[in-house]
């Protein structure tokens, strides 16, 4: 069973062989609250630290349900074209992908076996959702965001003089930092949240193309073109061919979370895997990276 189970995550900065798209045919849909191998004890409770699971997780699409340990999991279950049994755990929930061929009494066992992954990684996503969710953006005057690991206050400000961009940084008088936008006060919100997010594009641009250049020499490698993305579950991408992607909502994360996107990019172009080489050549640039990787998983952006 152990090499008949992969695990991912939708993590940002898997190579795209490495986390296929979910696209399979669903299976035909199984009732929830019908037992689940039938021949299998429940699974014993489990010892998650301090990460306490609620009583139940259910994905929005969910045709199969298993309890483990204290937990009671509806997850989405689909079969394909692959060779192993693969877990994705997202926003939404848990995703089962399966080979047509498995019976179900395998997925099953698979799911007790990697119950605590399961579990530990349903239970991170929550609470990085809560968190997400609290730090919601209200698009108004006055308004916070993150920019740079910092507070950046929005100041309304039509009257102001501004370049063709129409949007200034200034320090406030508090010693704040404050984004000024040619903006009527009476702005909807939407206009409010366009504006900001152009200016913080462009920011974030300029900042990934001065990393990238930083590093590349220091890496022994050529970046031939930049593109930002706006992914919902992936920081970057590489490609063979020189090409790189970053989401530019990186550059709500102070600047050493950056760097460890930026270097992990641009170490792809060496190699193009997550192998033990691949760790070592971004360890040669950020030696701690592991940290700013927690970082990373674990602040999140605000809600938009």
């Amino acid at each position: 069973m152990r090499g008949l189970v992969q695990l991912t995550l939708d993590l940002f900065d898997a190579p795209r062989a490495h986390v296929p798209p979910l696209d399979a045919a669903p299976a035909p849909a199984v009732p929830l609250g019908l037992p689940v191998g039938p021949q299998l004890p429940p699974a014993p409770p489990l010892p998650l630290g301090d990460v306490l699971a609620p009583a139940r997780f259910a994905h929005p699409r969910g045709n199969r349900e298993v309890r483990l340990g204290d937990a009671l999991v509806a997850y989405e279950f689909a079969r394909g074209q692959r060779r192993t049994i693969g877990f994705a755990v997202g926003p939404e929930g848990l995703t089962v992908r399966a080979p047509r061929w498995v019976a179900l009494r395998d997925v099953d066992a698979a799911l007790y076996e990697k119950s605590a992954w399961i579990l530990r990684k349903l239970a991170e996503t929550q609470q990085r959702e809560a968190r997400q969710e609290a730090g919601r953006i209200e698009w108004s005057d006055g308004a916070s965001l993150p920019y740079l690991g910092e507070p950046l206050w929005l100041k309304l400000d039509p009257a102001h003089a501004f370049d063709a961009a129409g949007a200034a940084l200034e320090p406030g008088e508090d010693g704040r930092q404050v984004l000024r936008l040619a903006l009527a006060n009476s702005a909807a919100p939407s206009q409010i949240r366009d504006a900001a997010q152009a200016w913080l594009m462009r920011q974030a641009r300029q900042l990934f193309v001065a990393r990238l250049d930083h590093y590349a020499p220091r890496l022994g490698v050529r970046w031939a073109k930049l593109s930002l993305s706006n992914a919902a579950t992936r920081w970057g991408s590489a490609s063979a061919d020189g090409s790189i992607r970053l989401n530019w909502r990186l550059i709500h994360f102070r600047l050493p979370v950056i760097d460890y996107v930026v270097v992990h990019e641009l170490a792809h172009l060496r190699v193009m895997d997550h192998s033990p080489r691949f760790w070592e050549t971004v360890e040669t640039v950020v030696p701690g990276w592991t940290a700013l990787r927690k970082e990373l998983k674990d602040e999140g952006v605000p809600r938009w």
